[in-house]
């Protein structure tokens, strides 16, 4: 299997509305699972705080297959929505574009914050990549992931061997 090319691009704001409809796809299984699944209030989640700066396109042979937002936060960054079509998923298109999200943030030593409903599969996603549990709430678990480059923060990650 030939490795997965894709390439990040940025959004522009006409491209909201089809990042919200692309989110309610994504979302909607791991919602349903647990009863919360609201189409109008996914939608909103997402265009009630887009900002097109902080926005990636994920892009494969040129079709749009997913996106991501990444905030800076003081001296972090916070992955705030990362999703993929259903149609890309399972391909490792994913993991390709988490690969230059964390790389990026290893360049310039942050770290990166995620929060991650319960119970979606998603959870393993993060751990696979080196994210590390933080907290776990009534509906979703909060992750981290020092930057590789980082010592001094790679000193408290507990639980890990240094």
């Amino acid at each position: 299997m030939s490795a997965v090319k894709l390439e990040l691009e940025f959004a522009k704001a006409e491209d909201a509305v089809e990042l919200a409809e692309l989110c309610v796809l994504a979302m909607r299984p791991s919602l349903e699972k647990i009863g919360r699944f609201d189409a109008e209030r996914a939608r909103q989640r997402l265009l009630g705080n887009f900002v097109a700066e902080y926005t990636r396109l994920i892009k494969l042979d040129g079709l749009l297959a997913g996106f991501l937002v990444q905030r800076p936060q003081e001296d972090d960054l916070l992955l705030d929505h990362f999703y993929l079509h259903p149609d890309f998923q399972q391909r490792g298109l994913g993991s390709a574009a988490m690969k230059l999200v964390l790389a990026k943030a290893d360049a310039l030593g942050k770290i990166i914050h995620v929060g991650v409903l319960r119970d979606s599969d998603a959870n393993r996603f993060y751990l696979r990549h080196g994210f590390v549990l933080r907290e776990v709430a009534e509906f979703d678990n909060y992750y981290l992931r020092y930057p590789q480059s980082d010592k001094q923060s790679r000193q408290h990650r507990p639980g890990l061997a240094n």
